[in-house]
């Protein structure tokens, strides 16, 4: 979650914009009517909210203006970010997912802490930004549901062996760390040999203009690059190899910081990928997680439980006995169908937000200390949690191997990820109505060629 919420503020930076055209202020009826940018499935993207989200980039690189692409290529990769997010978040409302007013509160209160600055501040910087609260907050809320939706694909499509985990602690040991950057030349699913070879020429016509020096790699990427981290320069973070696909990993082994591998051809279309730096893993700052303490009460639910009518009932009972002063230890110890907390008075010591699932850790998480959860549902059934503690812990020190779990499985996710992503893409109706794709069916950027 801290890390989710250091990159909140940047990702409503981007994506805030008008919510809807009917929640105009009556100053606003003398304008002109907003027009439709992008029709995305049964939703609509309006030009306010794209002239909005590029401004904020322009916003962003206003030291550095030289190393964003012209305005239509801009406009065109801001417009496919926004399109996504759409698609994302109607795909997480079709499986269920909900964010409540309370966790995106508690997201809101996470990135002021991050910045410094109080809520009052927090809002002034927003309004600064020209952005209006009720806009950030609704940017907040996507990227809290977007999370979830992904959290919930990770945990029903990657899976990580303990084969996989004891190779990858073998291969650390006195290994080396890589900062990594990429540039990506999407292909479609199915490309066509001129679309390969259209996007072949392109990644080629890159990776010249940055062997003559005639830009460098993070505003190639913020220029070229079709992948999602292109307006990040490109930016991957730390790797260590077995985070790196099997693909690169050789090739980067043999790099010195600064060289650049590729082109090659992946899945998602022809990459470069750059050594930023490169240091031993010994010097790798301290991978520090987020515990939380915490009590809960379960109402089983499904076989072996009660109906689920059933279950909410006494659930929302025990909710109202808590809420009127009842202590929350006896009531678990008197009432929770967990076995091995309740003797315990539902105490579930320290564990991280994963531990026993996405959907119950996001609900620990939100809380405050010592502060109760509303009643909510998970695979086992009803739950009312209580938040006691949190701590930040080394997971190099006691989470070594549940940390090279996770590395193994994010690499696994992102490619998976991306396959969805684009998938999804593919799936929807979009029909976009602004720049030089109006009235045109989505296509790749690989035509783009660079100026040389």
């Amino acid at each position: 979650m801290n890390r989710l919420l250091a990159c909140l503020l940047a990702f409503a930076a981007v994506l805030a914009a008008p919510l809807h055209a009917q929640q105009a202020t009556p100053a606003a009826a003398l304008q002109p009517l907003d027009r439709v940018a992008a029709v995305v499935d049964e939703d609509v993207i309006l030009q306010s909210e794209l002239d909005q989200a590029v401004q904020n980039i322009l916003a962003q690189y206003a030291q550095h203006p030289e190393q964003l692409p012209p305005r239509d290529v801009l406009q065109r990769q801001v417009l496919e970010r926004l399109i996504l997010v759409r698609l994302q978040v109607a795909r997480a409302a079709d499986t269920g997912i909900r964010i409540s007013d309370q966790q995106v509160d508690s997201a809101i209160a996470g990135i002021a802490r991050q910045n410094n600055v109080n809520e009052d501040q927090l809002r002034a910087k927003i309004a600064q930004q020209g952005q209006t609260f009720p806009e950030f907050r609704a940017s907040v809320r996507d990227e809290l549901t977007i999370q979830r939706l992904r959290q919930q694909f990770a945990q029903t499509r990657i899976s990580v062996s303990d084969a996989e985990v004891d190779a990858a602690l073998a291969a650390r040991a006195g290994d080396k760390q890589y900062h990594l950057a990429n540039l990506l030349v999407a292909l479609p699913e199915g490309a066509t040999p001129e679309q390969i070879a259209t996007g072949q020429k392109k990644i080629e016509g890159v990776k010249a203009l940055l062997d003559k020096g005639s830009m460098d790699f993070q505003a190639a990427a913020v220029r070229y690059s079709d992948a999602q981290n292109a307006l990040e320069g490109g930016d991957l973070g730390w790797r260590s190899l077995d985070e790196i696909p099997t693909a690169f990993a050789n090739a980067i082994r043999a790099l010195q910081p600064g060289q650049v591998f590729g082109p090659v051809r992946g899945a998602s279309g022809f990459q470069l990928v750059k050594v930023v730096e490169v240091r031993d893993a010994s010097q790798a700052t301290p991978q520090m997680v987020t515990e939380y303490h915490a009590r809960h009460i379960l109402i089983r639910t499904g076989e072996g439980g009660m109906d689920d009518a059933a279950a909410k009932a006494k659930i929302d009972t025990l909710a109202a006995r808590i809420a009127g002063g009842a202590d929350f230890q006896q009531l678990a110890r008197e009432n929770s169908q967990d076995p091995s907390s309740a003797p315990a008075g539902g105490d579930l010591g320290w564990f991280n937000q994963e531990t026993y699932g996405a959907d119950f850790g996001a609900q620990v998480a939100a809380l405050q200390d010592n502060q109760v959860s509303a009643p909510f549902k998970t695979q086992a059934g009803w739950h009312i949690a209580q938040r006691v503690g949190t701590r930040q812990s080394d997971a190099g020190k006691d989470n070594r191997r549940a940390q090279v779990r996770e590395s193994i499985g994010q690499r696994k996710l992102e490619d998976e990820w991306t396959r969805y992503l684009r998938e999804m893409r593919g799936d929807a109706y979009v029909d976009i109505r602004t720049g030089d794709r109006a009235g045109q069916a989505p296509a790749t950027d690989a035509g783009t060629k660079p100026a040389g």
